[in-house]
């Protein structure tokens, strides 16, 4: 979206779209914490995992061939993921500013997860072979 749609839509549609992908049922490197089945330190192993792979994703769907950074798609990334990173200190410290409470909760709203990998990882496969297709 970030290199496609008009650069006064990108933002707000990337930052919205987030939470309708969420609703669609996925692996997450969270699931469990609440119920104890997974722990805080393999869930930040994985999720720095995560950032690490979609870093890569990024870059090669749309950084590498081009010589200057393409600082749309960078951004378009960032901004994907800020529910993520405000999500975070309430997963992972149990510390959740006020401000960001409605957002986060919105956020909980939206999101389905499920334990199964194989069933959780085939929409965000597919999402990257879209991604992928429409770059």
């Amino acid at each position: 979206m970030a290199t496609t749609l008009h650069p006064v839509l990108v933002l707000p549609t990337i930052f919205v779209t987030h939470y309708l992908e969420d609703w669609i049922p996925h692996w997450d490197v969270g699931t469990g914490l609440s119920s104890g089945k997974r722990k805080r330190q393999t869930a930040i192993v994985l999720e720095l995992g995560e950032l690490g792979i979609s870093t890569l994703l990024v870059y090669f769907f749309f950084q590498s061939g081009h010589e200057n950074i393409v600082w749309s798609a960078w951004l378009g990334a960032f901004v994907g993921l800020i529910p993520d990173f405000l999500e975070a200190p309430r997963n992972f410290l149990h510390w959740e500013p006020k401000l960001i409470r409605p957002l986060n909760n919105l956020h909980q709203t939206f999101h389905h997860s499920t334990p199964n990998i194989l069933i959780g990882m085939a929409p965000q496969l597919v999402l990257w072979w879209i991604i992928w297709w429409l770059r």
